[in-house]
């Protein structure tokens, strides 16, 4: 049965078509004004929505148009007086679902709302259909490096258990998608797992996110809202940059492992939640337990299955895959030219697979014809290619002749420049004076 919301001033009428509705099966809710009507909405997320469109406060037509705007609105069906059909057509041309005369006949506003709910039932399984399709094609979990092949078995094998996860790895690494593969091959995948950065917000506005509150918990608290640690219950929880979170927030969660149950702020009853748990961070969280910023016996509850992820410049096998996997993705198929591929390869990628990804995707767009080359890559992620070379030179141990060096790195810039001094200099990074200087000095000769 739908949860139906029925916003009317004339409590009579309210009262007999709640009435009808009840009788059926429906959870009905009432208000009297566009306001209260609003304020349920946000508290009770009803799948229909009846109201009348004559409202003292609030026209109706601005109450329909308010519902259509709502990322995931209710079907409005709008009551209106039989010389009143010309509003009720500009409703629905608002964002209606359809309209009703009064007085409501009673198998009509059934089947009406019946359908009503029906529809957003299906539109927002399709939603969910899409999320989820759209997170499983875009993963970019590739596993050709053994240590990546080892984390694929180790997820299949955290799986089959709700035991508690806590992902490791710098930023940009997929820790995301590792807790979404865990979820997708687990009980709970029917379930769309729920998750948070706790970074992205304030300690007061974590804890109304992660445990919900009451009706008058603080100021602008209106109405009772779910947290999403009770909106995940039968499902997987994704917390994301752990290390992040508040000491005194700390402990909350803390006693949600422990007694399975959370109590949202302002109530004062326990409600059980059936969670699994996957927890990350990018920081090293036993250092932060030594600064007394995390609490040991919370990383204890965590860390029940560690899984640390490599960074990319630790597993390179695994870079031309990535980048043939989201050179596909961006829907632009191109050829990536081997050098181009070389240079790829070597780059660190500070960022990870996210930078990766990102600058696939730039070049997808801006790469002319139907290959990548090493002039359409980013300049500053080829001028890191050449300091890291020039960066990873040592000193032997017993030293060099440097003035053997200096002639052999003279003559061979003169060589590749067809003995043109200006260009010898420009390859040695130095000023034309300066080689002039040097190459005088040990008795080279230039065109």
């Amino acid at each position: 049965m739908a949860k139906v919301l029925v916003v009317d001033t004339n409590a009579t009428e309210r009262g007999m078509v709640s009435d009808i509705l009840v009788a059926e099966g429906h959870a009905v809710f009432q208000a009297a004004s566009a306001d209260l009507a609003l304020q349920q909405v946000e508290e009770h997320q009803p799948d229909v929505v009846l109201t009348d469109l004559k409202m003292p406060e609030k026209e109706g037509l601005a109450l329909v148009e308010k519902m259509a705007a709502r990322p995931e609105p209710s079907e409005v069906i709008v009551l209106t007086a039989s010389g009143s059909i010309q509003t009720a057509v500009q409703a629905m041309r608002r964002g209606a679902y359809d309209y009703l005369n009064k007085p409501v006949e009673k198998d009509e506003l059934l089947l009406v709302v019946e359908r009503a709910a029906e529809k957003r039932a299906l539109r927002q399984e399709s939603r969910l259909l899409k999320q989820e399709l759209a997170r499983k094609s875009a993963t970019g979990l590739v596993a050709e490096s053994e240590a990546m092949r080892k984390i694929l078995e180790l997820v299949a094998k955290v799986a089959a258990s709700d035991a508690t996860v806590l992902i490791l790895g710098e930023s940009g690494t997929g820790k995301e998608v590792v807790a979404r593969m865990i979820h997708q091959q687990s009980s709970r995948e029917k379930k769309l797992m729920q998750a948070i950065n706790c970074a992205a917000f304030p300690e007061t506005l974590l804890e109304s996110e992660l445990f919900g509150y009451e009706k008058g918990a603080f100021t602008g608290a209106q109405g009772k809202k779910i947290g999403i640690i009770e909106a995940a219950s039968g499902s997987t929880f994704f917390l994301d940059e752990v290390a992040d979170m508040p000491l005194g927030t700390q402990a909350k969660l803390l006693r949600v492992l422990q007694e399975r149950e959370i109590r949202r702020l302002g109530g004062i009853a326990s409600i059980p939640v059936d969670i699994r748990l996957i927890a990350a961070t990018n920081k090293n969280l036993e250092e932060a337990m030594n600064a007394g910023a995390f609490r040991q016996d919370l990383f204890y509850r965590l860390s029940v299955i560690p899984i640390k992820i490599p960074p990319l410049r630790e597993r390179r096998e695994d870079i031309p895959a990535l980048l043939r996997h989201f050179i596909t993705q961006s829907g632009r198929p191109k050829i990536l030219e081997p050098k181009a591929l070389d240079l790829l390869t070597e780059y660190d990628w500070p960022g990870n697979v996210r930078e990766l990804q990102s600058m696939i995707e730039r070049m997808a767009v801006l790469s002319g014809g139907d290959r990548i080359r090493v002039e359409d890559l980013p300049l500053d992620l080829t001028a890191r290619k050449k300091r890291g070379a020039a960066q990873s030179w040592e000193l032997p141990e017993k030293g060099i002749d440097l003035e053997k060096w200096e002639s052999t790195l003279l003559t061979q810039a003169l060589e590749k420049s067809s003995g043109v001094m200006a260009a010898a200099a420009r390859l040695l990074g130095i000023s034309s004076r300066t080689f002039q200087y040097r190459a005088k000095k040990i008795g080279l000769k230039s065109r």
